[in-house]
């Protein structure tokens, strides 16, 4: 799977922009403030329905314009051609997928996005809820049943933090019942999608860092070691007082160890971003190889993430990872000698206008 060509109308500071971008190397220069983000940012709505920058769509449509579209042309296996658009106006979000009325699933399993920005790196050092969306994105494209069930298990928790928090005890043990048997599947499908990681997580680290050990840990979201309907049980009156549920597959996380102890506790700064770097890298080759569905990685502000003998082997290594890359920096020296990249193209951003260089 490849962009073909993507238009852009009215998002930020990008009136009106059509690109045709290689299928392997996009490579996207331009000042701060110029519109390379906004060019990422597009490409992340038409797989995602949603923005890496702004919690309200509204944020993004241009001053003074009433709506934005995204749309972009996908070359898939044995050359199919899938035409995508989204639209967001006053009246809400438009998805088509070939012309035909799509959802935010459709979209997302047509254009599997994946991004690292500057912030990237609190998928490790920030709170579990990050790990939870890496670790639930990558099953969403691993297993076809895992979107239901997490669904159905989210309906269920809203129902019983309802009764929880209007002491209504007599319904419990019916939606308990429930709780347990979706949430239980729901953490085998994480379980299952971490072990076939693992093992990707570990070469990749061994190319980008020396680390001799390294693991991930999962955690359920409770002490699997124990009946799950029990430990409801026993926490009732806690849940009671505070009005929603301590444990579950909602409060589940992932840990990252190296040589034995918590990376983030110990790891230098550098470090940090490269074993997340080495994540993201690893769930894109494990859908490359499990779903044969190529990743199209985003990652804004090189510049940012990684030090210059590290920008060149994350160049050489995306260029061998069979997937479609767009990187964005200020400068094209930033990105160091391209002279190994065989199918590359370059756009320079000035001002909302994309234009390409080479």
């Amino acid at each position: 799977m490849s962009l073909q060509k993507l238009d852009i109308y009215s998002l930020r500071n990008i009136t009106k922009s059509t690109i045709e971008p290689s299928p392997e190397i996009n490579l996207i220069t331009g000042e701060n403030g110029s519109g390379k983000s906004s060019l990422l940012e597009a490409i992340f709505i038409l797989g995602r329905a949603r923005s890496f920058r702004a919690t309200n769509i509204k944020q993004v449509i241009q001053f003074k314009k009433t709506e934005l579209i995204v749309s972009g042309q996908l070359k898939q296996q044995y050359g199919h051609t899938c035409h995508l658009g989204i639209q967001f106006n006053s009246n809400g979000c438009d998805i088509r997928i070939n012309k035909e009325k799509g959802n935010k699933s459709d979209l997302a399993y047509s254009l599997p996005v994946l991004l690292i920005h500057p912030k990237s790196y609190l998928l490790i050092d920030g709170g579990p809820q990050m790990r939870r969306e890496f670790l639930d994105w990558g099953v969403f494209n691993d297993e076809e049943n895992f979107l239901l069930t997490w669904r159905r298990y989210k309906k269920i928790l809203q129902q019983r933090n309802s009764l929880l928090k209007s002491k209504q005890t007599n319904q419990l043990n019916v939606w308990n019942t429930e709780l347990v048997q979706y949430g239980t599947i729901v953490s085998e499908y994480r379980r299952e999608y971490l072990k076939k990681l693992q093992p990707l997580f570990f070469e990749v680290c061994g190319y980008f860092l020396n680390f001799t050990n390294v693991e991930l840990n999962y955690f359920a979201g409770w002490d699997d070691t124990e009946n799950f309907i029990q430990i409801l049980e026993n926490d009732l009156q806690k849940d009671l007082r505070y009005g929603f549920t301590h444990n579950g597959p909602h409060r589940c996380d992932v840990s990252v160890m190296v040589d034995g102890r918590l990376a983030k506790n110990f790891v230098s700064r550098g470090q940090l971003k490269l074993l997340m770097l080495c994540l993201k890298l690893a769930q894109v080759k494990l859908m490359n190889t499990e779903r044969n569905n190529s990743v199209c990685v985003l990652i804004d502000d090189l510049t940012a993430e990684l030090d210059v003998s590290n920008k060149a082997k994350l160049i050489v290594y995306l260029s061998n990872l069979d997937c479609q890359v767009f990187i964005s920096t200020t400068e094209l020296s930033n990105f160091g000698d391209l002279s190994k990249l065989q199918n590359y193209k370059v756009f320079h951003v000035e001002h909302g206008d994309v234009c390409l260089v080479n």
